[in-house]
């Protein structure tokens, strides 16, 4: 399966300018950044908080493919994504999951939690540390 996904940013000025993010799917549709939205919590998105998204998601989802593989339904896969930026560059991207997968063991969670960390497309397309730490919320029954 081979397809392609396209957004476009539109920046108007330098450092104190402003810019707006638009993708074909209309989700983001002139949603609006800023250097004081990256950098100074200002409301708003960024570039960081994006990547943090959409590697959440792209986590999540192969997990839970992986996991119907095994023959494991999962119940529910909560991931947070905290995105480190530093010197420059993001350094770091951790990921954070709660799970609810019955008659699953801790083993096979853990196993299969990272994975989807080590191929899912995003964590296979960035050069930034991950890291992972998995809870299984539910007691597995075996």
């Amino acid at each position: 399966m081979k397809f392609t996904r396209k957004a476009v940013a539109n920046w108007k000025g330098g450092k104190n300018g402003k810019g707006n993010l638009s993708t074909d799917s209309g989700v983001l549709n002139g949603t609006a950044y800023s250097f004081k939205m990256r950098f100074e919590n200002e409301k708003g998105t960024n570039p960081e908080e994006l990547i943090g998204a959409a590697h959440a998601g792209c986590f999540t989802m192969k997990l839970s493919i992986l996991l119907e593989e095994a023959g494991f339904t999962p119940i529910n896969l909560e991931t947070k994504a905290g995105v480190t930026f530093e010197n420059g560059m993001i350094s770091l991207i951790h990921l954070d999951l709660t799970a609810e997968v019955p008659e699953i063991s801790d083993e096979q969670f853990q196993q299969l939690a990272t994975k989807a960390k080590e191929t899912c497309p995003v964590s296979m397309s960035l050069k930034s540390e991950i890291t992972l730490f998995a809870v299984l919320a539910a007691k597995p029954v075996m």
